[in-house]
């Protein structure tokens, strides 16, 4: 998931979707992580501790737009979901090619491509479906063909949920909203409820003035889980996306001021 500004919507080549099998691979070194804060610290945006479930589905599709997507901002998520004995899957849309940011040597469409596959094995996620729309482009895409590559996904996996970043993007790229859009049609079509990954206003707002980043977030009454989440999983799995997981990046500051909680809203069925 590349963070804002740092992955500017680029040129990236046309061509034809296309499946990949990723098997899991050795995990790298993990870079150093964000500063820990403190268990009885107050929630960032000043709401009650956490007290929300994950649903029991037996069968998580995450649906995201570029590889690092599952892991920097679904990472604890899909490990929780891993952890309860759920079968997780990842349907990625793109290959991340257009990303400014390349901290290691390499063809990056590849790179990115392998990436995802340690990172998957590290999060518990048995399935990963990689198309290869272009990087950037999502909203170019026809709209249906998107929800129709969301649908059999979801069919294939058994899918009794999906995992996806809130309707507005959340960190500002364009192809976040685009892909939520697409799950969104397919859900309403299969009749599956959808959870949307979000972050508090307050520190949508930290990050902001701190960073520039274009962050979207929520107020406590738009949020409907807070939930309590074991970071160690997602830090290894961020250390596997080593062309962005770069020092000094905005991504560590936002797990800083999240702790250990992470924000969901009910997308389908809306929450109260």
């Amino acid at each position: 998931m590349p963070e804002p500004a740092a992955r500017p919507a680029g040129d990236a080549p046309a061509g034809a979707p296309r499946d990949r099998a990723l098997p899991a691979e050795a995990v790298p070194a993990p870079l150093p992580g964000p500063r820990p804060v403190p268990d009885d610290s107050p929630s960032p945006d000043g709401s009650p501790p956490p007290d929300g479930r994950l649903p029991r589905w037996r069968s998580v599709l995450a649906v995201v737009a570029h590889p690092d997507d599952e892991s920097f901002a679904l990472g604890a998520l899909l490990a929780a979901f891993a952890g309860d004995g759920a079968r997780v899957s990842v349907l990625c849309l793109t290959h991340g090619e257009a990303s400014t940011l390349h901290g290691v040597a390499g063809d990056l469409e590849r790179l990115r491509a392998d990436e995802l596959t340690t990172a998957a094995g590290v999060l518990g996620i048995g399935d990963v479906r990689l198309l290869a729309y272009p990087d950037g482009h999502l909203s170019d895409a026809d709209p249906g063909e998107l929800a129709g590559r969301v649908t059999d996904a979801a069919r294939e996996t058994n899918a009794e949920g999906l995992l996806v970043f809130d309707p507005t993007g959340v960190t500002g790229h364009p192809d976040h909203a685009a892909a939520t859009a697409a799950a969104l049609r397919a859900a309403g079509g299969l009749g599956l409820p959808v959870l949307g990954w979000t972050v508090p206003e307050a520190v949508a707002d930290r990050l902001r003035r701190e960073y520039g980043a274009a962050f979207d977030g929520h107020p406590p009454e738009a949020v409907d889980l807070t939930v309590t989440v074991d970071r160690a999983p997602q830090l290894k799995a961020v250390a596997c996306h080593r062309s962005q997981a770069v020092p000094g990046s905005v991504l560590w500051r936002r797990l800083e001021l999240l702790g250990d909680r992470e924000h969901l809203r009910r997308l389908r069925p809306p929450g109260p």
